[in-house]
């Protein structure tokens, strides 16, 4: 795509941002954001094969397309998402086609934590959310990360005082209901000092049109803080999903991410975690499983930037049909981050001639007094595991699909979250035994 025409699209989708009202004093502030994201939208391009980040994502399929913000609140019934609910949630929060959708949305009042939206608690809450919204998320030199604080209006907000532990998960829906519609999903997580909480991301759809997803989630992790945090994709078939989330660690705290993308046409997912205190830890586990001619993408970077840091990071690919999936995870320990101790590993599985993967697990050491590994594998299911499932009495096409299955559940069992675990895993087995 030339530079002329990636300037023409930009523009197209920003002939859709909504005109804000005057804000209070107290968030004036937000509208200077939105002011510098849209500066910075008609200073980016478009990524295309040249911009090495982008090199294996070809996404002129997407700007082919022609993508405007939603005007109304489809109305939905709670009938209608009931098979979205996750029963061991109080607290959710709606939103349909980007906008906040109050009727559908379920806030308990004695659960300990503010969970609300930018419209209605950003005022109360001004002072924490103008020192995290739009300071973690670097929108810079993203272009969709710009688009997205461009056309912020409203935003699901969860705040978490110190030492306060939340007993059941936050759930935070994305629905998608529109053909030809561009959504700006936002979500802001700051967990205070000696707080506890799961966080689940969900972006789902109800219909099978084309449609463009472009989120941002930031999330702030103070001092011996833990955040447990689950990200499903279960996108349309011929939707387009774009996603960054920035989260930043501060001294002993603890980040734990399971991110599962089964859907979309095209999917890319940017997670950037900062250590910006001694001893934070990090867990991060990933499953791409697609089909047909899929495209998903995923973008990790861990940022050891203080000592004694940990982190553990497994990604899973799964692969059929013509489908291609990317994995790019970089580790990287700062001078003077020592004693780091950073682990990473890329497991992918083809399931068909045309199936294809890129792989790329990356270190960059500035310190010398650390332990840290990484490897990637790619390959097709072990004829002897076959063998030996058929030789007690499986059938071949049985014992294959029970092997996929069972390599994507590591990473589904690894959702501390026992209902939405149990239906992502009856999702997996579903797509698993229905690949070719």
């Amino acid at each position: 795509m030339n530079a002329i025409a990636a300037a023409g699209y930009l523009e197209s989708l920003l002939a859709g941002q909504p005109h804000l009202p005057a804000a209070s004093p107290a968030l004036g502030w937000i509208n200077e954001l939105r002011a510098e994201a849209v500066d910075r939208v008609g200073e980016l391009t478009v990524p295309s094969l040249r911009d090495e980040d982008w090199r294996f994502t070809d996404i002129s399929q997407l700007t082919r397309l022609s993508f405007q913000r939603a005007q109304a609140l489809t109305p939905l019934l709670p009938a209608d998402i009931e098979r979205f609910h996750i029963a061991e949630a109080s607290n959710r929060l709606v939103f349909v086609d980007g906008l906040y959708a109050p009727r559908l949305s379920s806030i308990a009042a004695d659960s300990g934590v503010v969970v609300t939206h930018l419209t209605e608690g950003g005022a109360e809450h001004a002072a924490l959310i103008e020192a995290h919204l739009g300071r973690h998320a670097n929108f810079g030199n993203n272009v969709f990360a710009a688009l997205n604080t461009a056309f912020l209006q409203d935003a699901a907000l969860i705040l978490v005082p110190r030492n306060t532990t939340v007993s059941g998960p936050l759930h935070v829906l994305f629905i998608a209901t529109q053909a030809g519609v561009a959504s700006y999903p936002r979500c802001l997580l700051v967990a205070e000092t000696g707080s506890a909480v799961t966080l689940i991301e969900d972006y789902v759809a109800l219909q099978e049109a084309a449609y463009f997803t472009d989120a941002v989630t930031e999330i702030s992790v103070a001092d011996d803080a833990q955040v447990s945090h689950v990200r499903v994709q279960r996108e349309g078939t011929q939707g387009f999903h774009i996603a960054n989330c920035a989260v930043s660690l501060a001294r002993a705290s603890r980040y734990h991410s399971v991110s599962v993308a089964l859907g979309a046409r095209l999917s890319r997912y940017n997670l950037n975690v900062l250590q910006t205190g001694e001893g934070a830890e990090c867990s991060v586990d990933g499953l791409a499983l697609i089909a047909s001619r899929q495209l998903a993408d995923t973008h990790t970077y861990i940022d050891h930037a203080r000592p004694f840091g940990i982190s553990r990071q497994l990604h899973k690919c799964i692969v059929g049909g013509a489908a291609h999936a990317v994995f790019n995870g970089k580790i990287m320990v700062r001078p003077g981050a020592q004693r780091t101790d950073s682990a990473q590993s890329s497991r992918n599985l083809l399931l068909s001639d045309k199936a294809y993967i890129d792989t790329q697990p990356q270190l960059e050491i500035f310190a010398d007094d650390v332990k840290c590994t990484h490897g990637a594998t790619v390959g097709q299911l072990d004829n002897e595991e076959v063998f030996y499932l058929t030789s007690r009495g499986l059938s071949d096409d049985v014992a294959r699909k029970l092997l996929t299955y069972a390599f994507g559940a590591e990473i589904i069992e690894r959702i501390p979250v026992a209902s939405l675990r149990q239906q992502l895993a009856q999702t997996v087995l579903a797509q698993t035994s229905g690949q070719p």
